[in-house]
């Protein structure tokens, strides 16, 4: 009796083909698998193939191209890999880069995701594989250690300005403090950490002259914003700041000898009254020696004969600029410049008495008190206002 003949459907003899062709296993081993003969599946496989040759490319590849191919492929994908590697390295595949700043790129780069191994990375970049882990195990050196400190240091006293000071400030915070660094380490930490200080935006003129009240009034100043003492010589002048609800505007007097802001007024107006006040304030606040000079630009509230009235009754002298020069009132103009760039343009105010108060912890809080200032050899002005005064009384 002849022995029954195994029929398959056209589904098995499909999946058996498309096992071969994708796991690349040899045609006997996937027959024994499944119980088959080698010849037959050859004569299954020949037909799917000649069935299916558009959707399989390699169909008409032996196993060692198929091989070849994968080879290929994963060749492919590591110069792809690799090339992408040196382009992020370009920094320091550069004439001059040291060894260490290769095992510190491969270090910070072997955390990102999907990254090459270690081994391959230190291939790609030519330096000993075993060289890099003594690095990366070692302790840091005592200048990599300071360096770390002084780079905390310098990110404290940056937040502590409200990243207002550039490398000169700071260095300043840091000689104060008995750490010894030059403004050249503390520039370049800086740009290394990103710590980049405000930056101020381009000046506008916004004076309103009163050219016939103010003809003749003389420029006692002449751009001298300098002084001997307190008192003998103050500037002033008037700016806006914006809020939802409108504008409030600060009227402010200097001392030329401190830089410090010795008088203010804030109000929602724009009157004589509001320089009037900031005068009065600065009387107030600070001693003021007869023939004193008061300098502003030639704008409507400073040349009415209010104001000039109550500077004659102070015992002052008015001095003015010409119309549209902020040189002239330069150092009121960078007073503004300091304020709007370091706070106001930085904040946004919801209310007017939001903005007022954030103006009067400028000046006060920050201004007159904690900021250093380059014309005085970065010393805050109430510190140098103040000293005069203790010495003049102790001689």
């Amino acid at each position: 009796m002849s022995a029954t003949r195994r029929r398959f459907s056209q589904e098995f003899k499909d999946e058996l083909c498309r096992e071969v062709i994708t796991t690349s296993k040899a045609v006997k081993t996937v027959a024994e698998e499944y119980g088959v003969g080698a010849e037959t599946l050859r004569g299954w496989l020949k037909k799917y193939r000649a069935e299916h040759a558009t959707g399989e490319p390699e169909g008409d590849l032996t196993l060692d191209e198929r091989a070849r191919l994968r080879e290929l492929e994963r060749e492919n994908r590591e110069l792809r890999t690799e090339a992408a590697f040196l382009k992020k390295a370009a920094g320091v595949l550069r004439e001059g880069a040291t060894i260490v700043a290769k095992y510190e790129f491969i270090d910070s780069y072997a955390r990102e995701p999907g990254a090459p191994s270690i081994a391959r990375m230190c291939v790609w970049l030519a330096v000993s594989r075993s060289g890099f882990y003594h690095w990366r195990g070692r302790p840091l050196s005592a200048t990599a250690t300071r360096r770390a400190a002084l780079t905390s240091r310098i990110r404290y006293f940056f937040d502590a300005s409200d990243q207002t000071y550039g490398y000169r400030r700071i260095h300043a915070d840091l000689t104060a403090e008995g750490t010894e660094c030059s403004p050249e380490l503390v520039r370049q930490i800086m740009r290394d950490e990103g710590l980049v200080a405000c930056q101020p935006r381009p000046f506008r003129t916004t004076t309103l002259a009163d050219r016939e009240a103010a003809e003749g009034m003389p420029d006692l100043v002449q751009r001298a914003f300098t002084a001997d003492r307190p008192g003998r010589k103050f500037v002033g002048d008037i700016t806006y700041i914006p809020s939802w609800q409108g504008f409030i505007y600060l009227a402010t007097v200097i001392d030329c000898y401190s830089k410090k802001v010795v008088g203010w007024s804030i109000a929602d107006h724009m009157r004589t009254e509001l320089v009037e006040d900031a005068l009065r304030n600065a009387v107030a606040t600070t001693q003021i020696e007869p023939g004193a000079i008061f300098h502003s630009d030639r704008g409507s509230v400073y040349t009415s004969a209010d104001y000039r009235a109550l500077v004659a009754r102070l015992g002052m002298r008015s001095s003015m600029g010409r119309t549209g020069v902020c040189w002239d009132n330069a150092m009121a103009e960078s007073f503004f410049s300091a304020l709007k760039n370091e706070r106001v343009y930085r904040t946004v105010y919801a209310t007017k008495q939001q903005a007022r108060r954030d103006v009067i912890n400028y000046i006060e809080g920050f201004y007159n008190s904690r900021r250093r200032h380059s014309a005085l050899g970065y010393q805050y002005p109430n510190d140098v206002h103040y000293s005069y005064r203790q010495l003049a009384l102790a001689a």
